[in-house]
């Protein structure tokens, strides 16, 4: 396995952020799927734990619901966690500082597992980041860095700050820890490729893993086809549909949204993102009340999720004749409902 520029497709021979052209790194799978899931990253030779388990995929009206948020910091960004803060034992002595950047969930996973490897986790959030997710971020141990402005200064502060940038946008081994989830996905079907995989698009992690994770399978024979890949942005952060569209994308000055979790304006993954899903799949955007009303009636129906979560349900419920996996990202308990709701 290695890691190649997705714009000069040079190898990366080090653990450095960014190609010698400023091009970010992408991983190549040129080996065999194993059944023996952790094998599937070679890179990773000591995994640190906090008790992960195959999250539970179950049918709700003709929809199979992911519930990857049954993990150990309540979302799906655990995957990348522990996959990139595995990579770096052994390699960054015990006490190093970590920084990461984010608005919530990831800077939560990113500090659990650091702080359990034996690091010392900074994370850089905006301004007007969920009270809910700094108090679970601060449980950990880590520092908490308030960065004024908008989520490209959040991560340009974090990036220029001292210590070891583990980012989980940059960092290819965060997204690539999340092709586990698709493995999980067939294990769990039987090894029926689904009609379609339905998620969140923002940053992107997620939906690249899922690719990855199912392009590897394809391209090792054990299926003969890639489900339709979904992906769901909202209407007020939506560069992916824009460029899949093929339309101009200006971002709103400001604005509130309840998945606030959804805030990436430019990724920095865009270009992989239109590239990989052009093939692949398509992307859609749901409104305010189709998040709202979604979160709703999974809660009606047992299932908490929050509000960025309900984003792919929105997005489900707009196909027809399709029976897809839906992947609900975070715990409900993230993100209360407001009491006029």
């Amino acid at each position: 396995m290695k890691f190649i520029c997705f714009k000069c497709q040079k190898e990366r021979n080090n653990s450095n952020l960014y190609c010698s052209c400023g091009g970010l790194f992408r991983p190549v799978h040129d080996f065999r799927f194993s059944s023996d899931l952790k094998s599937n990253f070679p890179y990773v030779s000591k995994w640190v734990s906090l008790g992960e388990t195959v999250t539970p995929l179950i049918e709700r009206q003709g929809l199979f619901l992911k519930l990857d948020y049954f993990s150990p910091t309540y979302s799906y960004k655990d995957r990348g966690s522990i996959t990139l803060i595995s990579s770096l034992l052994g390699k960054l002595p015990e006490g190093s500082v970590i920084n990461e950047d984010s608005s919530g969930n990831a800077g939560a996973s990113i500090a659990a597992y650091a702080s359990a490897a034996g690091f010392k986790p900074n994370i850089y959030v905006p301004q007007n980041a969920s009270e809910f997710k700094i108090r679970q971020i601060i449980s950990y141990g880590a520092k908490i860095h308030t960065v004024q402005g908008s989520r490209e200064n959040v991560m340009e502060s974090c990036k220029n700050a001292p210590g070891f940038y583990a980012s989980h946008v940059l960092r290819p081994e965060f997204r690539d820890g999340i092709r586990m989830l698709s493995y999980e996905i067939m294990e769990q079907l039987n090894w029926h490729v689904p009609d379609a995989v339905v998620m969140p698009v923002s940053a992107g992690t997620l939906l690249l893993g899922v690719i990855y994770g199912f392009r590897h399978l394809l391209n090792s024979g054990e299926i003969s086809r890639m489900p339709q890949i979904i992906a769901v942005q909202t209407e007020f952060v939506s560069p992916l549909y824009h460029r899949m569209e093929g339309l101009q994308y200006t971002p709103p000055d400001s604005y509130v949204s309840v998945a606030d979790a959804l805030v990436s304006q430019s990724p920095p993954l865009l270009d992989e993102m239109y590239q990989s899903l052009k093939g692949y799949g398509k992307v859609l955007r749901v409104s305010e009340n189709e998040i709202i009303n979604s979160r709703n009636k999974l809660a009606r129906s047992g299932i908490l999720v929050e509000y960025s979560s309900a984003v792919a349900y929105a997005g489900a419920l707009k196909l027809n004749g399709l029976r897809p996996v839906v992947i609900l990202t975070g715990n409900g308990l993230k993100s209360p409902s407001p009491k006029s709701l």
